[in-house]
């Protein structure tokens, strides 16, 4: 069999300049998303806590004298870190001993109890967040259209078009980012999500904290985030949809699971933006839900690209988490963070861009052409709203769609079809 092509990630180039920085660097995320892939490519040596054959040794040897499994040429991978916990005092520990950079790489898919380590490793240990792979990670968009342009260099931005067409959007949602997917084709490529969802139910969430769950409760609540994907749904409405299949469930119990969901990297919600304003508005300072891949969502609600075609409204929803989870990851190669924003007036903007430098940008997300002018009024009067001498100007406004053309309008509203979107 041939030997599978590794496709370069975004996070590939912020790996390198943590090595360069700190004296280790974690990479987190989902199990599948493609951490240990992308930390070999920088890895001289590496140990995998998982190994089935060695992994009892491994754990034996972490409880008497960690350090030796920390032994090896630098930078040493350790696969799935938290495994054994002490490691990362002992990583810690090591860096200091050392007293240089670039010394080891660790992945982890669960972030384990707080007081299973001593210190944090601030200043020590640097973090990656890695999702599941975007569009144009995946080579579905062509990258014609930068974020990091929008921000910077705006003028050198053309006119573009995306080959992406609904049907094949509708595919991306319900495959996933998953690496091993890509691998695929047709409902094989499909299976991947379905896999890991139940991975996740039946054993993943009982894991990361030691705490047996109902997989029948871990899956109505999945399904209930799945049916309230892109909305801001709180804890009652969770708990009435729950209900609703005569399954009695308490508010302490979905927080404990949502928790552990989030712990292994399943449930990533979009925080609200809170930027000053001209007016005394109220700004709303709800989540809204979202998993870290729209596929887990398709993949619990038991449907396929037909089925999200023929519920073109549920397609919508999906389509703005597929587009949060693109643009989370490509404005984190640009050193950014997104959100979402919405005040008492029911003004909103799906996603915030904000730079650390402090440039912040809006985005509508349209998965058709015919809200258009609807999402261009919106963004501007979103940007009229905002207090810039505090905040400063927005360096774009974006209505982001599953059109073909991507332009600027007259308003300066760019429209740029998610299949053009790059980091």
């Amino acid at each position: 069999m041939a030997k599978k092509k590794y496709l370069k990630r975004l996070g590939d180039e912020e790996l390198q300049l943590a090595l360069k920085a700190s004296g280790a660097v974690l990479i987190e995320g989902a199990k599948w998303c493609g951490k240990t892939s992308t930390a070999q490519q920088a890895a001289e040596s590496m140990i995998f806590l998982q190994d089935p054959d060695q992994s009892a040794s491994y754990l034996a040897l972490a409880d008497t004298k960690p350090s030796l499994l920390l032994t090896g040429s630098t930078p040493r991978l350790v696969d799935e870190w938290q495994m054994a916990p002490v490691l990362w005092d002992a990583v810690r520990f090591e860096v200091d001993k050392r007293n240089e950079l670039g010394q080891f790489i660790l992945t982890g898919s669960a972030i384990p109890n707080d007081n299973v380590t001593a210190h944090t490793g601030t200043g020590r240990i640097s973090r990656i967040k890695m999702r599941p792979m975007s569009l144009f990670e995946s080579k579905e968009s062509n990258g014609s259209i930068s974020l990091g342009d929008l921000f910077n260099n705006p003028l050198k931005i053309n006119e573009a078009t995306s080959e992406l067409s609904i049907e094949q959007i509708a595919f991306a949602i319900c495959r996933g980012g998953w690496p091993a997917s890509l691998q695929l084709e047709g409902k094989a490529a499909l299976r991947m999500a379905n896999s890991y969802v139940e991975s996740v139910i039946n054993h993943d969430v009982s894991e990361v904290d030691s705490v047996e769950k109902n997989p029948e409760r871990v899956r109505l609540l999945m399904r209930s985030l799945a049916r309230n994907i892109s909305t801001i749904a709180n804890y009652s409405t969770i708990i009435e949809d729950i209900e609703a299949t005569d399954k009695s469930i308490s508010e302490k119990t979905v927080s404990t699971y949502i928790n552990a969901l989030k712990r292994i990297f399943v449930v990533e919600d979009l925080q609200a933006w809170q930027p000053s304003l001209r007016s005394k508005t109220a700004i709303r300072t709800s989540e809204k839900r979202h998993f870290v891949d729209p596929s887990i969502a398709t993949s619990i609600m038991r449907t396929e690209p037909e089925g999200i075609l023929k519920d073109f409204e549920y397609f919508g929803f999906l389509f703005e988490s597929l587009c949060t989870r693109d643009v989370r990851i490509y404005a984190q190669a640009n050193d950014g963070d997104v959100f979402h924003y919405r005040d008492k007036s029911g003004l909103e903007s799906d996603l915030i861009v904000r730079l650390r430098n402090g440039k912040w940008a809006a985005i509508e997300v349209k998965l058709g052409q015919k809200q258009i002018e609807e999402a261009a009024a919106n963004l501007l009067a979103i940007k009229n709203k905002i207090d810039t001498e505090k905040m400063g100007e927005p360096s774009f406004l974006m209505i982001l769609t599953g059109g073909q053309f991507a332009y600027q309008r007259n308003d300066g509203v760019w429209v740029v079809p998610l299949g053009c979107l790059k980091g």
